[in-house]
């Protein structure tokens, strides 16, 4: 089955493709993968979800939301049962959505401990929208916790951004037991689908050799798209916006939406 054939057949069984971006380790680009992915398929005319399951909000105040002022968030939706309908916010990007977060989601590791259908809960509450998307990507927390085994649980499919510098792939064989574990007790439809090699610096040998190694590791499941290290990509997150909107032109722009047209399947 192709890709694409791959893509059609989840899209008729859930309403969307449900990508989770994960990767225990912090400062990997996860969520710079997740908001301008989001906004360059956005740009291409899917209808994009945006969960924002990190307690930091990167992904919410990268998106221009301001956590303080928020009426819902997803500690709401994983912890008070709203409806997920609730707490989603248009972002400033034509057909890109977003469910925020904010710190309140840091105590949900602990207070979702005792819960009833604890792995579930975000997996509940995507099930009433996700006909109304093409595309949800949930950006995981840099943790094994149960926030991410929620994603990993409410997902078809797992990318994994694998940044181009020393221990690139420390902890990735964890991650990696995590999501064969979740697949045989939670969600049999989980994969590994899409390895993203990101902050790419051509200058350097390093980054060269770590690319080598990781597509030598994982062969097919490593995108074609690299994302370059550029300063443009690290000063629109202060900025709220994604780099396809704060400099449509840039390097890191193009990047994006390449890899979006690879991950869609689509020729680029």
């Amino acid at each position: 089955m192709s890709e694409t054939d791959d893509k059609d057949s989840k899209t008729q069984d859930t309403g969307a493709r449900l990508i989770a971006v994960a990767n225990q380790k912090g400062g990997v680009g996860k969520t710079t993968t997740t908001v301008n992915l989001g906004a360059a398929a956005a740009e291409m005319g899917h209808r994009v979800l945006i969960v924002d399951l990190d307690p930091q909000g990167n992904a919410s105040t990268g998106l221009g939301i301001n956590p303080r002022n928020l009426e819902s968030s997803m500690y709401d939706v994983l912890l008070r049962d709203i409806p997920m309908d609730d707490a989603i916010e248009a972002a400033a990007v034509r057909n890109l959505f977003l469910a925020p977060a904010n710190l309140d989601l840091a105590g949900a590791e602990i207070e979702l401990v005792p819960a009833f259908s604890r792995e579930m809960r975000l997996k509940n509450a995507l099930a009433k929208i996700s006909d109304d998307y093409d595309l949800v990507l949930i950006d995981c927390p840099p943790s094994l916790g149960l926030l991410t085994v929620n994603a990993l649980a409410a997902a078809n499919e797992v990318l994994v951004p694998i940044q181009c510098e020393y221990y690139a792939l420390e902890g990735l064989g964890q991650l990696l037991r995590n999501v064969e574990l979740v697949q045989r007790n939670l969600n049999a439809e989980l994969h590994l689908s899409h390895i993203v090699l990101v902050m790419f610096d051509a200058r350097t040998n390093l980054a060269s050799q770590v690319a080598t190694e990781v597509r030598d590791h994982f062969k097919d499941l490593v995108c074609e798209t690299v994302i370059p290290r550029t300063v443009r990509l690290s000063e629109a997150p202060s900025f709220g916006q994604p780099i396809t909107v704060f400099d449509s032109a840039s390097r890191g722009a193009v990047a994006y939406r390449d890899l979006a047209r690879e991950v869609a399947g689509e020729p680029s």
